[in-house]
């Protein structure tokens, strides 16, 4: 790909843009609001500098960090600044112009702030950076994601930034200083433009509280996860195929999942009670092979016997019919709704992957593991879970409201003296629903194959009076 043509693929939102030589050696980092934009403009051919010329003639490559705004950015740049010294980078000095942040190392809970200036104190500084505006978005930003105290010293009550969740409250004890160590640590890492490992940190981290069971603890990693990887370091493109690779390793599948069905039941106070199964191919939905259940054997209110009447008439008929089974079945719900659809597959002896995903927390249940599978809201997995699942909600309630309108419909007609079976059926056939029906003229409901002068009129009177 030639320069312009990697000019014209940069993204059109904040980040941090990479100028590089011939050789490789990085020659210019800068921050942009706009990526595309900004370094589109380093080559317009009209009042630039020497320098700026000088600087252009070098360019030979350019990468990128997208950021979640420009602030992240600013953090960026100036640890790429201090890490490669790039020839065209205008020189910062350590003195009262530029801001810097300050981390106090020197204290039992550290504390993030903004200085101007460096003292042998036992801190750690990071800067300088050119925007002070900026920079103070950027220390919102880092507290939203890492809580630090703020306080000079420790108070003997709790202050508002506990209370509003920006602060762990060591001066209450509620945070031991172990943990607090580790998220100043985490902090370090985010300062030092290492968010990759900073990412894969956290992760490691979440995984081993999912597996003691301390959920809260998990979902709040996660969350830090998905706030740091909601633009990613860089921009490939998203497939289907890539996720459903990703897919299979999340779930520890042994094959990509092409085939997947999923299913889900719809009821209203347990009348009318359908079931849906919607298949996708390769990541895409696959509606000639959706089916429709109506609920024949539970009655009243009983999610967990529905999805099992469903999943074993649909598996039997595919035994029966020689189908392939698919790769993978999602079932909508939690570990109950799983249980009883995996005990139908158990009954028929078929061993095909299985899991759900309950909406609450988006939690997945497999039927290998006793814990959940917590994945970030940015993943492409939990994506193409929620779409399959989200399709499968969206056929169970179209065919819900299908068997209700029907429902409606011939429990009206039934008050209508001469409309038998096979009059209401001709009616729901043309007219489709109970309102238009309703509407109807004379002349439209002579139309109705089966239906004479009389009973149009009888029909009519009825919705009249």
């Amino acid at each position: 790909m030639g320069l312009k043509e990697k000019v014209n693929s940069l993204p059109s939102r904040p980040g941090v843009y990479i100028m590089k030589d011939r050789s490789g050696k990085v020659v210019y980092v800068g921050k942009a609001s706009n990526l595309k934009k900004r370094v589109a403009s380093y080559f317009k051919t009209s009042g630039i500098s020497r320098r700026h010329e000088a600087l252009v003639e070098k360019i030979h490559d350019i990468s990128y960090i997208s950021t979640q705004n420009e602030a992240e950015a600013l953090i960026y740049e100036a640890s790429l600044i201090k890490s490669f010294k790039p020839k065209y980078n205008i020189e910062l000095k350590d003195d009262k112009s530029y801001p810097l942040l300050k981390l106090t190392l020197n204290e039992d809970f550290p504390r993030l702030l903004i200085t101007r200036k460096i003292n042998a104190d036992g801190s750690k500084y990071y800067g300088p950076y050119t925007n002070v505006k900026l920079l103070r978005q950027a220390l919102r930003l880092i507290k939203m994601f890492f809580p630090l105290r703020v306080c000079r010293t420790l108070p003997k009550r709790a202050c508002l930034n506990y209370h509003m969740g920006q602060c762990p409250g060591p001066c209450l004890d509620k945070i031991k200083k172990d943990e607090y160590m580790t998220t100043v640590e985490d902090v370090m890492l985010f300062l030092d433009g290492k968010k990759d490992a900073l990412v894969k940190t956290l992760s490691a981290r979440m995984k081993k509280m999912s597996s003691e069971m301390d959920f809260e603890g998990a979902a709040k990693l996660r969350d830090q996860i998905i706030a740091l990887s909601a633009v990613p370091i860089r921009h490939a493109k998203l497939t289907p195929e890539s996720a459903l690779t990703e897919l299979k390793d999340a779930l520890s599948l042994r094959y990509i999942p092409y085939r997947i069905e999923a299913f889900d039941i719809s009821n209203v106070m347990g009348k009318e009670s359908v079931g849906s199964m919607v298949s996708f191919l390769k990541g895409r939905a696959d509606k000639d092979n959706y089916r429709r259940f109506k609920i024949k054997n539970v009655r009243g209110i009983d999610d967990y016997q529905m999805i099992k009447e469903i999943v074993g008439r649909r598996y039997e008929r595919l035994l029966k019919e020689n189908f392939k089974s698919p790769d993978l079945i999602i079932i909508d719900g939690g570990p109950g709704h799983l249980g009883s659809a995996k005990s139908e597959l158990d009954r028929l002896k078929l061993k095909i992957p299985i899991m759900s995903i309950a909406k609450e927390h988006e939690y997945i249940y497999t039927s290998n593991k006793n814990i959940p599978i917590i994945l970030p809201k940015n993943s492409k997995s939990l994506q193409l879970i929620q779409r399959i699942r989200d399709e499968a909600h969206r056929f169970a309630i179209s065919y819900h409201r299908l068997r209700r309108a029907k429902y409606s419909l011939t429990s009206e007609l039934d008050k209508i003296d001469g409309i038998g079976a096979g009059r209401k059926r001709a009616l729901l056939r043309y007219f489709g629903s109970l309102d238009s029906i309703r509407k109807a003229s004379k002349e439209n409901l002579l139309k109705v194959k089966g239906l004479n002068e009389k009973q149009s009129e009888k029909i009519i009177a009825h919705f009249k009076g």
